[in-house]
């Protein structure tokens, strides 16, 4: 159930009447675009294509009938039951098999690894589909407990692009609930996995996905204390490892831009910290500005247009925020006091930032162009590097309490206070861009070297995010465009 509704049924509804769609998916930099093939062509963004929603590929709807018992996803609760579902094998023609293969088992893995779904061995099926324009017989599915179903098919046209679709099908409703196809040249299968999979997932949900996005990250290699470290940058789900920088200096805290391809991030060079924007993209890289006294990393305003941080004066610290096109500094805090990890509210009207000014580290909250500001954690021990989730609800944050360093989240008044996880050196929490996963740093310490991990906001599924080397200081990206 999703904010009162039950997502099957008013999602069925939707599709009801809805035309056939084909999309076209370019290169990262591009945005994805109806079928040039069919008429009145025009360009429209990834997130642009998935809020159309309930397109279904010709002659396959269904008149949804009431389910026996209603459907839901509760992603809210700590005690979600995963939803099982059956996702098939996908078809695919002459030179797209093993490629059809592979997007299966991205789709399997994406919708396992959020925790909401539970895809049923392909040994306990009983119907064979042997077409994806068949209608499933669905008491058949309904005896081994599936509630969706999952169906697709990839095909190398004679021009090289793969064509790739898939409809999603509800069994208790006997509907179906999806269906869309998309265009791509084959070096961009990966991708076309992942949009799958958040069209099932918000179809299932009704809230985005998250699995077309990737991760800027700090890699470490060689012994601890002459650690190299690299910015690198994968998918959400560790492939397509690539490196932005050569390890020829100390780079720290890389941040995304909440509306380009670009990150800012902090190194050392020449021993005095520089701030810079890098596009992943180009590799183009520009410096923003020297800062001999920063103190915690920059962060993006949510049009990009500014870059907010923290300066050291003397003993004390305090958070400025400047303009990128003008380079204008402005103060924002004036306090005796240590004024730090600033991060914006999704609306860009607040900030919330940590702060030792009532005596211990603590959680603050004030309005974007500064006055007063409000304490929000009140819990024992000392709390820092609060974040704030991209749906507005949530503030992420590390908190440090009898030598246990927790990751946990709370409402922006402070109420609602929760510990997902705690260990040894948690640190560094950043959202998924529909909020509803925090990826950190879990650092053993020893001789050892820190991880990623993933963990939901129920605290229920907790993974380790597979990379090359030892990692830190993750950075989810925005949907990729």
């Amino acid at each position: 159930m999703v904010n009162g509704h039950n997502p099957f049924s008013a999602l069925s509804r939707e599709s009801e009447n809805a035309p056939t769609e084909g999309k076209e998916l370019r290169p990262r930099s591009c945005a994805l675009r109806r079928n040039p093939n069919r008429s009145a062509a025009f360009p429209v963004s990834r997130r642009g294509v998935l809020s159309l929603g309930g397109a279904v590929l010709t002659g396959m709807m269904i008149a949804p009938r009431r389910a026996a018992a209603a459907l839901s996803v509760d992603i809210t609760q700590a005690n979600v039951q995963p939803l099982p579902i059956a996702i098939l094998d996908f078809i695919g023609s002459p030179g797209a098999a093993d490629t059809a293969r592979a997007i299966t088992q991205i789709i399997a893995n994406d919708l396992k690894r959020c925790g909401l779904f539970a895809p049923i061995d392909p040994a306990a099926y009983i119907e064979k589909i042997a077409s994806v324009d068949a209608v499933p017989h669905f008491a058949d599915w309904r005896a081994i407990n599936a509630q969706a179903l999952v169906a697709g098919r990839v095909v190398r046209q004679s021009d090289g692009r793969l064509n790739a679709e898939f409809r999603l099908w509800d069994i208790v409703a006997g509907s179906q609930l999806a269906g869309q196809k998309y265009f791509t040249t084959p070096d961009n299968w990966r991708r076309i996995a992942h949009i799958i999979s958040d069209d099932i997932y918000e179809k299932l949900t009704g809230e985005k996905g998250y699995f077309d996005s990737r991760v800027v990250f700090v890699d470490e290699t060689g012994p601890g204390q002459r650690r190299v470290k690299r910015l690198a940058i994968m998918d959400q789900d560790g492939a397509n490892v690539r490196y932005l920088t050569r390890g020829g200096e100390l780079v720290l805290t890389p941040r995304f831009s909440p509306s380009t391809q670009e990150v800012t991030y902090m190194a050392y060079g020449q021993g005095q910290p520089r701030v810079y924007l890098l596009n992943v993209e180009t590799g183009q890289r520009e410096v923003v500005g020297n800062f001999p006294g920063m103190s915690f990393a920059p962060r993006f305003s949510p049009d990009g247009q500014r870059v907010i941080m923290s300066l050291q004066e003397g003993p004390n610290s305090n958070i400025f925020v400047m303009d990128l096109r003008s380079k204008a500094m402005t103060r924002l805090t004036n306090t005796p006091a240590i004024d730090t990890s600033p991060c914006y509210s999704p609306d860009g009207s607040r900030i919330c930032f940590e702060s030792d000014r009532g005596g211990s580290q603590q959680i603050y909250v004030m309005a974007a162009g500064g006055g007063p500001a409000q304490r929000i954690s009140f819990g024992e021990g000392r709390y820092s590097t609060p974040v704030w989730s991209p749906s507005g609800d949530y503030i992420a944050f590390t908190r440090i309490y009898e030598n246990k360093f927790a990751i946990g989240v709370m409402k922006p008044d402070g109420s609602g206070e929760r510990i997902l996880t705690e260990g040894f050196d948690n640190e560094g929490p950043t959202f998924c861009p529909n909020g509803r996963v925090i990826m950190f740093f879990r650092d053993p310490g020893g001789n050892s070297g820190p991880s990623l991990f993933t963990i939901d906001i129920t605290g229920r599924n907790e993974l380790r995010e597979p990379t090359p080397n030892y990692a830190s200081d993750p950075a989810w990206s925005p949907l990729l465009s």
